[in-house]
């Protein structure tokens, strides 16, 4: 269970890493071009590169606590957090594309962070 809950988080934070990466650094024009990403020509530029912001610090917040052994519960408080960053992702990804598989894509994460946060909170909390 444990290994499992680790490659999840592995997982998840890689997905939060490109994600932010992309979202902080390419221009709104060009996101808005890409696939799934129609919904960034109708936000303002600072809040794609808060969302891109979110979303690198959730790939730190997934590993780098369980890693250093300090606050290790913001694992799955990240994983909490995760949740609800997917759930706006689906809502709004409804909205502009309807049920795609952008939506599909957000319910795997979603499960993934709702199985971290279940892991860590209940059956296999980090020792400390």
């Amino acid at each position: 269970m444990n290994l499992a809950l680790w490659i999840a988080a592995i997982l998840l934070a890689v997905v939060a890493l490109l994600a932010g990466v992309t979202k902080v650094y390419l221009p709104k024009q060009r996101l808005a071009e890409a696939p799934g990403g129609e919904w960034t020509a109708d936000a303002s530029v600072g809040f794609v590169r808060t969302l891109g912001v979110l979303e690198l610090l959730a790939a730190v917040g997934l590993i780098l606590p369980a890693v250093v052994g300090i606050a290790p519960v913001l694992v799955p408080v990240t994983a909490v957090c995760w949740v609800l960053l997917m759930v706006g992702a689906i809502v709004t990804h409804l909205r502009y594309t309807g049920f795609s598989w952008f939506v599909v894509l957000n319910l795997i994460y979603l499960a993934l962070a709702a199985f971290i946060a279940w892991g860590r909170l209940g059956p296999e909390p980090f020792a400390g």
